[in-house]
């Protein structure tokens, strides 16, 4: 089918446009082409066309000439069949006038590149042969390689074509160096680095509220005496309370050293607590002793640098101390242990975390010659096994505190042997922890805790996955005529949901003060809104990583527990800052803005 047939017409250029208006269609131009064929032919004819004529020939000859070879269309052949007739044209020399009206044109087309052309979107070969002449004007022409040569189209020189070369605007063509910067461009300008968004680390401010009041003036003064405690000679009567606060304040920034720890030692002391002595060496944890004779508490946090000489120095210079807790004593060995022990037989309370030395012959020797013990802790000792637990059945009826969590091997403690030592030593006890036991389920709480524990007041069984929802359940439901619970760590066991909340809450809710149910992620919404009911006593909650927490029930616990001093919602990301507070009250964990 011919396309002069072809009714259907695109979107017209600019040029196309002026073109039509001239007077200058694909008709008059194969007319033209044809009529100086035949000038050509026949010489003596006489002169067949005219010098208007003549300019008009040239101006479309120019710009047939200037089009890319790649096109595909020849301006000639437009409405025409599809055998146009091959002629060959003679190049002409521009007149003047010719050479501006091309000029402006190149003008008119360097203003509408800054605009999608019409034809876009009608680059295939089966286009509307209309937008052809305004294709021939595209410069499409890629960048000349590096190294080759040019002529700058301003000051016609040539020049070698960098990664610098700048194109020439108007096009076509390129500028040099020179020539480039008096036009007030800098070919040499590095572009600006774009502006990098922050990460979502940092975008994100998952900040632990806590409402700021006006210090009291206690408070300054001991933020004054821990900044410049080396400064200070002696702290004087300034009473226990005080004393622990500035203890504490020393420990944040690791300041504590062996010249101002003098402060905190008086020979009438009988209670020492230091939270973090980890620049305290071995001569200076001795002095310790000589100078507080009298202690019967000794607490001292990270003590990892006390070694053997350290324990033979208390056990000469501590005489009456009754109880003992460290955390960290990694360096002592099971001698030095044992000769602390035999120097020691009134010690009613030991208590350590992190002794990777301590073994079954330490315990041996502990509950041999401390017959009056009533709290021990093994927590985290590597060697923790079944055979610790027969050294510890001799302490029954007179244990009220016992903490064996997180032994050297999740699996060191039998089902068998926990059930055995409850059976013996559960009657008096007030305090269990067996957290980080996988052995301890369904049947340690049956045929352990619920027949023999009877007294507790605080039960720790966190990171225990073997308890279920329904044994959990069931367990607080006959656990009846037993103590209420004030604390109760039930964190990370991932199975426990509604069940056994809502139990453990109409067994102990009424006396709860501590409450932790981190990682409950299947507990529900409405399950979750019986603590505050159920638990107005609570000081301390945690239901950090339970889905349906959100600040509606942060703003119940605020209300109906009128005794509550934190809540902890770490991994709740339904609550955001909106958050509801209350003075007094620490909410922690609360992302302060969201992720973009």
């Amino acid at each position: 089918m011919s396309r002069r047939n072809n009714n259907v017409r695109g979107p017209s250029s600019a040029l196309t446009e002026f073109l039509r208006e001239s007077g200058i269609t694909p008709t008059t131009i194969a007319r033209r082409v044809q009529l100086r064929q035949a000038n050509e032919a026949q010489p003596a004819a006489g002169p067949s066309t005219q010098p208007q004529e003549d300019q008009e020939d040239v101006e479309m000859e120019d710009a047939q000439q200037t089009r890319p070879a790649g096109d595909g269309y020849q301006s000639d052949n437009l409405d025409e069949p599809e055998d146009p007739p091959p002629t060959a044209t003679r190049k002409r020399k521009l007149t003047k006038a010719a050479e501006a009206k091309l000029k402006a044109k190149e003008t008119e087309k360097a203003k509408k590149k800054a605009k999608k052309d019409d034809d876009g979107d009608y680059e295939d070969e089966d286009e509307d042969p209309y937008s052809a002449l305004s294709k021939m004007w595209k410069d499409d022409l890629p960048k000349p390689p590096v190294g080759s040569f040019e002529t700058c189209v301003r000051c016609q020189k040539q020049f070698t074509v960098t990664k610098y070369t700048m194109a020439a605007n108007p096009p076509p063509g390129y500028l040099c160096h020179p020539c480039a910067k008096s036009s007030g461009s800098d070919p040499f300008k590095e572009p600006a680095a774009p502006r990098k968004r922050k990460p979502a680390a940092e975008r994100r401010n998952v900040a632990s509220y806590e409402e700021r009041r006006l210090p009291s003036l206690a408070s300054i003064c001991i933020e004054v005496i821990s900044k410049h405690i080396d400064d200070v000679e002696a702290l004087g009567d300034i009473g226990t309370m005080n004393m622990d606060e500035i203890a504490k304040a020393l420990a944040k920034n690791r300041s504590l050293t062996a010249d101002n720890a003098m402060l905190f030692y008086n020979a009438e002391n009988e209670r020492l607590t230091l939270y973090d002595v980890t620049n305290l060496t071995p001569p200076a944890l001795c002095t310790l002793a000589s100078l507080n004779p009298n202690l019967r508490d000794l607490r001292l946090d990270f003590c990892g640098r006390m070694d053997d000489t350290v324990m033979s120095a208390w056990g000469a210079s501590l005489p009456q101390l009754k109880r003992v807790e460290l955390l960290g004593p990694f360096l002592v060995r099971a001698p030095a242990w044992q000769t602390f022990f035999q120097a020691h037989p009134g010690l009613e309370g030991f208590l350590i975390t992190q002794s990777p030395r301590f073994d079954v012959e330490c315990m041996r020797m502990l509950v041999q010659n401390c017959p009056n013990l009533h709290e021990l802790r093994l927590k985290e000792v590597g060697k923790l096994s079944d055979e610790f637990l027969e050294q510890i059945k001799p302490l029954g009826g007179q244990l009220t505190y016992l903490d064996l969590s997180y032994p050297g091997t999740a699996d060191a403690l039998s089902e068998s042997a926990l059930i055995d030592l409850l059976a013996h030593v559960g009657s008096s006890l007030e305090h269990l922890d067996l957290s980080g036991n996988t052995n301890v389920t369904d049947a340690v709480l049956f045929r352990g805790i619920k027949p023999h524990a009877r007294a507790l007041k605080s039960l720790a069984l966190a990171n225990t996955p073997e308890l279920t929802d329904a044994g959990v359940a069931e367990f607080f439901e006959t656990y009846d005529g037993a103590a209420r619970l004030a604390t109760l760590d039930l964190s990370r066991n991932h199975e426990l949901a509604d069940a056994a909340l809502g139990a453990l809450l109409a067994h102990s809710g009424a006396e709860l003060t501590e409450l932790n149910i981190n990682g409950w992620k299947a507990v529900s919404e409405d399950a979750l809104k019986g603590i505050p009911r159920h638990a107005p006593a609570l000081r301390r909650l945690d239901v950090g990583f339970c889905r349906e927490v959100h600040n509606f029930f942060v703003k119940e616990v605020l209300e109906r527990c009128p005794d509550v001093r934190e809540v902890k919602v770490w991994g709740c990301q339904r609550i955001n800052e909106h958050c509801p507070r209350k003075r007094g009250v620490s909410v922690l964990g609360i992302e302060m803005a969201p992720i973009y």
